[in-house]
């Protein structure tokens, strides 16, 4: 095992760092749009994005766009599992009682993918061309960073214009801010909450196509569980309650790996190399953070921490 020492980020580093603050965003964004109607921190989110990437690996022989719409068909409907098996039975419980119910779905999740495909894991082989790098300027970028760019993108200005411009966003912002007013003002809360759930789902397996491809493409058991909970950290260093600011952090985190990871010593060998420090790096920097801005690094100033949780 060879160890890989940079002591330097130059602008390939900020280039890959962006593309992985992307993915972090729209995890984030998923992740955020749950909390925002049912006040539920999804841990179990992480193996929606295994899920996708082990339909991807396992239609390897099919044609792309065959594996990619199962791989959509499959996190939906897990996604929607979720909500009528779980989810909607526990919407009167205490937010403890919900986040522990997701810890248990996750670790039940992985254990019936550890019995049904192993330990050791499968190759997602879909659309690895990506891996290819272009040159602009002098760089070499890989396309799935600019893929995942321009996703990140379009996604987020899409969902914008959604809650902002259409009726079910509406809704769904008004069951944000409070769900019992706008449950007496006529919001259908099934519909809206089957509805962000799906959607976040959507965004799930988006980057279940797109992890494998910029990150390592054997998929195990756990895989996505580590980007569930920088991202996690990243929503509470932004602010978890407001959407924007949750997914401002995700891409904040995203961006601090992504810089971090290219500056610290690295083991392996591309693309399975993997950072001695890193770890540390960023939960210690996660720390300075809420020490300085214990409300959130993106939240207005002056409004209690508390109101985060």
């Amino acid at each position: 095992m060879t160890l890989l020492a940079s002591t330097s980020i130059d602008a390939q580093t900020v280039l890959d760092a962006v593309g992985l603050g992307a993915v972090y965003a729209l995890i984030a964004v998923g992740i955020g749009l749950v909390f925002g109607v049912l006040r539920l921190v999804n841990f179990a989110y992480g193996q929606l994005i295994m899920a996708g990437a082990y339909a991807l690996a396992l239609t390897g022989g099919d044609p792309a766009w065959v594996s990619i719409l199962i791989c959509f068909g499959v996190v939906l409907g897990l996604a929607a599992t979720m909500e009528l098996v779980a989810f909607r039975r526990l919407r009167g419980a205490t937010p403890a009682r919900m986040l522990a119910a997701t810890f248990a779905i996750s670790f039940l999740l992985q254990s019936i993918a550890t019995l049904k495909f192993g330990a050791i894991g499968k190759f997602d082989t879909v659309l690895q061309q990506w891996r290819q790098p272009v040159t602009i300027g002098g760089l070499h970028v890989a396309k799935i960073t600019i893929i995942a760019v321009v996703v990140g993108v379009v996604a987020l200005g899409g969902l914008a214009f959604l809650i902002n411009r259409t009726t079910i966003g509406l809704q769904m912002r008004a069951a944000a801010a409070d769900f019992q007013t706008a449950r007496l003002l006529g919001v259908r809360a099934n519909v809206v909450i089957m509805f962000a759930i799906l959607l976040s789902g959507v965004l799930a397996a988006t980057v279940s196509v797109i992890l494998p491809i910029s990150q390592t493409p054997l998929i195990t058991p756990d895989y996505g569980l580590r980007e569930t909970i920088f991202v996690l950290v990243g929503v509470v260093v932004g602010g978890i309650d407001r959407l924007r600011t949750a997914t401002l952090g995700g891409f904040a985190i995203g961006l601090a790996t992504g810089l971090l990871g290219g500056f610290l010593p690295s083991v392996g060998t591309w693309p399975f190399t993997s950072g001695v420090y890193l770890d540390s790096a960023v939960f210690a920097l996660v720390i300075l953070v809420l020490l300085l801005r214990p409300e959130g690094l993106f939240a207005p100033r002056g409004r209690p921490a508390a109101e985060r949780v």
